[in-house]
């Protein structure tokens, strides 16, 4: 062909990166590697929460990338709003839903693309095909890293009834073999953020039945790895991403009654799915919707750059990581470069118009779109002929 035709990725501009305080560093930092790598200028609004982090970022960024390109803009609530007054070409926002719609709103005003990475309850399905003893060890780490205080953390188990008792077993053994027998003095075992998040928490325990932990110092925001049983689905625990330390455990008869619960409910940032049968992980994954999936595992999907990371629905928009973090904070710019050569077939576009053009396009047309039927037909002739010769030949 003389034409040229292909996708030249460019910057979309200037880009709003807004920070979360559960991971400070790496939830700014990694959509920022994304947003300069496509070539784009950055202002970078890390979580005024986790303020220590954000006094860092702002100290140590203008030290190594272009103060003019690269802006770190500190502050609460009053500075996040007058910075969403302002034009930007993409907004990455990480955070909870309200704020998510927040952003989006502000966005819409100059019709600004944006990421949401959000979150909600993301469920864990433990078949009774699995080994418990390697799924509960996994959701113990899932759960409770960062005090629960991580998006894509197994936010509540479902299983059979028969399986609640196991499984509350085996996570008290693991918080042991990870914590030690006092959990509360473990360096490896971290704090809520603040006073705020620890009170929204502590609500959440109100009339559940606690099978294990539970127990709370409000000096020290420390909530110990706990375990609910035989949650009613319409408990306030139930009702908002739990973000803390806290693992509901709600009895279903089967995986159909699992897929049911979880497609009555927003979509998840992320599913997790403990079984020996992979056609019932395929399934389950077929019949619902999230932002992500694990299968006998949790967390490690976040991990795999070759994966694009985002939410669906109230869960997100959007998805970055890796290569998928440079497509999002570029434009795909359709390109094509035509020859001036091959006037006379070009005539056919232009008036006046006749019936004979109009056959000669039919023609061309058709040509195209049965090349590739065309082709399989040569292949079947020569076949034929060669098999023809072959038994010839033979004989």
């Amino acid at each position: 062909m003389l034409d040229e035709a292909y996708i030249h990725s460019e910057p979309l501009g200037v880009v709003l990166i807004i920070g979360a305080w559960n991971y400070p560093f790496v939830l700014t930092i990694q959509p920022l590697i994304g947003a300069i790598a496509a070539g784009n200028a950055v202002i970078i609004k890390p979580s005024e929460v986790s303020e220590n982090t954000a006094k860092i970022v702002s100290k140590l960024l203008p030290q190594y990338l272009d103060q003019d390109l690269y802006v770190v803009i500190n502050g609460g609530v009053k500075e996040t709003t007058e910075l969403l007054r302002q034009r930007f070409d993409h907004i990455l926002y990480t955070g909870n839903t309200a704020v998510g719609k927040i952003v989006m709103e502000a966005a819409a005003k100059h019709l600004t693309p944006v990421t949401l990475e959000l979150g909600g309850k993301s469920p864990c399905y433990v078949d009774k095909d699995c080994d418990l003893d390697i799924a509960c060890r996994r959701i113990t780490w899932g759960k409770y890293m960062n005090c629960g205080q991580t998006c894509i953390a197994p936010d509540y188990i479902l299983c059979e009834p028969s399986l609640q008792s196991q499984i509350v077993q085996k996570i008290k053994e693991t918080v042991k073999e990870f914590y030690g027998e006092n959990v509360k003095e473990s360096p490896d075992y971290e704090r809520i953020i603040n006073l705020h998040h620890f009170k929204r928490i502590i609500n959440l325990l109100e009339g559940q039945k606690i099978a294990y932990g539970g127990e709370t110092d409000e000096a020290t925001c420390y909530i110990a790895p706990t375990i609910l049983t035989d949650v009613d689905p319409e408990a306030k625990v139930m009702q908002e991403e739990i973000f803390g330390p806290i693992l509901p455990i709600v009895p279903v008869k089967n995986a159909d009654e699992a897929i049911k619960f979880i497609n009555d409910h927003e979509k998840p940032l992320a599913f997790y799915i403990f079984s020996r049968n992979n056609k019932l992980i395929k399934r389950m994954i077929d019949e619902t919707s999230s932002g992500g999936v694990t299968g006998n595992d949790v967390i490690m999907h976040f991990t795999l750059s070759s994966l694009p990371f985002g939410g669906v629905g109230s869960s997100g928009i959007g998805a970055y990581h890796g290569k998928h973090s440079f497509d999002t904070f570029s434009h795909q710019r359709s390109c094509l470069l035509k020859s001036l050569k091959r006037e006379g077939i070009n005539k056919l576009r232009y008036p006046p118009n006749s019936q004979s053009k109009v056959d000669l396009a039919k023609f061309l047309i058709l040509k195209r779109f049965n090349k590739g039927k065309l082709c399989l037909l040569m292949l079947t002739v020569l076949g034929i002929v060669a098999a023809v010769l072959i038994k010839a030949g033979y004989y």
